[in-house]
């Protein structure tokens, strides 16, 4: 029994262990299958990670290659816009070095200009503190002479001018210059031409317009006009008459009505009463019509001047009536319409050119005066040796023959 159990045992025990090889054997080969599986798995994971790897390197490289040539493309364009500063920096560079020369030339030209006038100006000064006294006089001469043409001409004072012809001709006469006797004569031939003008009393003629003008507002109009002011003559009667308030009250309203009824016989029609603004503005009018006249006379215009008038005369007719002061107003206009403003001018700049050209006349006066010097020595040397005696004489003729 012991051994059939032993024996049943070691059946069971290889049953057993039989089961348990199988079971080893059937697991190994399931882990064989499944390594061979994740082999293969791997293998296809890898195969596909390879070929992702590699499409996505091709994607980085086109992408990369992409990039790169963007980079290129813009380090050209950097190329080019630096090539352009570069231009653009030596076009500016020549600009101002080209500015910098001309200013140079210029500050130089400049500077050349100003030495030269401060030369001219030093060998003026030179020639100036070179003068004499005589030089000086001619100078101021000529000053003179050029300020009596310049106030004949131009403003017609002819005794100013007169003053200032005779100052010339003493400072002429002053110089002792014998070149200036030409001038001198020329001036006096101007001054007696001046003397033979008729020179207008301008001061004296102003004079009579102002005073017309001052008398424009005693002259009556020819129409009537309202807003009278009659303030002046109530005073003026009550100054003349004090003891006008013991009158009874009809003497008082009697001499007012007189104040405010002035009866005055016209020969004109009345066609219009003007109002006190126009009746200012033809009186007004009468004095800018006198205004004018004076202009003309300060301008020496005699046509200007005579039209004037004209203008005044015909205003005044036609506005004012004829009455005493309007009679006295037109007699005055009568009298300046007759007077002369202006007189033929001479011309005395003659004088002035031969002074400018005083040189010229220093070299004929020398050229004058050389005959007159040789016969003068000639003269002289004859004096001489008539004067002298006869032992010096003597030598000379005894020592004239051995030469």
């Amino acid at each position: 029994m012991a051994e059939l159990s032993e024996q049943k045992e070691q059946e069971l025990g290889d049953s057993q262990s039989a089961r348990h090889s199988s079971k080893g054997l059937w697991f190994g080969v399931i882990i064989l299958l499944i390594i061979i599986g994740l082999a293969g798995a791997g293998f296809y994971f890898f195969s596909q990670l390879r070929d992702k790897q590699q499409d996505l390197g091709g994607e980085v490289k086109g992408e990369m290659s992409k990039q790169i040539a963007d980079y290129q493309s813009q380090l050209v364009a950097i190329q080019s816009q630096l090539a352009s500063l570069e231009s653009n920096v030596a076009g500016k560079d020549n600009h101002f070095t080209q500015t910098l020369a001309d200013f140079s030339q210029l500050h130089n030209e400049k500077l050349e200009s100003t030495r030269k006038e401060l030369n001219e100006s030093v060998i003026r000064l030179q020639r100036q503190l070179g003068k004499t006294r005589g030089d000086w006089l001619i100078a101021d001469a000529e000053y003179l002479l050029s300020v009596a043409n310049e106030r004949l001409h131009l403003v017609g004072d002819v005794s100013t001018t007169r003053e200032a012809l005779e100052a010339a001709d003493q400072r002429l006469r002053e110089s002792g210059d014998a070149a200036t006797f030409k001038v001198r004569e020329e001036i006096a031939k101007e001054l007696s031409l001046l003397k033979s003008i008729a020179v207008p009393d301008v001061v004296g003629i102003y004079g009579s317009i102002q005073a017309l003008q001052d008398r424009v507002d005693k002259l009556a109009l020819v129409l009537p006009y309202t807003g009278k002011t009659l303030a002046a003559q109530k005073g003026a009667k009550q100054a003349s008459e004090p003891n006008a308030k013991s009158q009874g009250l009809l003497d008082s309203a009697i001499s007012q009505l007189q104040d405010a009824v002035v009866i005055r016989h016209t020969e004109h029609e009345v066609k219009e009463i003007l109002t006190p603004e126009e009746a200012l503005f033809i009186r007004e009018q009468l004095r800018v019509k006198l205004e004018m006249v004076k202009i003309s006379l300060v301008q020496r215009n005699e046509a200007l001047f005579q039209s004037s008038l004209a203008d005044v005369k015909k205003w005044t007719q036609q506005n004012f009536a004829k009455d005493a002061d309007d009679n006295s107003f037109l007699a005055d206009l009568e009298r300046l319409n007759i007077t002369k403003i202006s007189s033929q001018l001479p011309d005395i700049s003659l004088s002035l050119k031969m002074l400018k050209d005083i040189a010229t006349l220093r070299v004929e006066t020398d050229k004058a005066i050389q005959p007159l010097d040789a016969m003068a020595t000639g003269k002289k040397a004859t004096m001489v040796e008539s004067n002298k005696p006869v032992e010096t004489l003597a030598p000379a003729l005894a020592v004239e023959p051995t030469k």
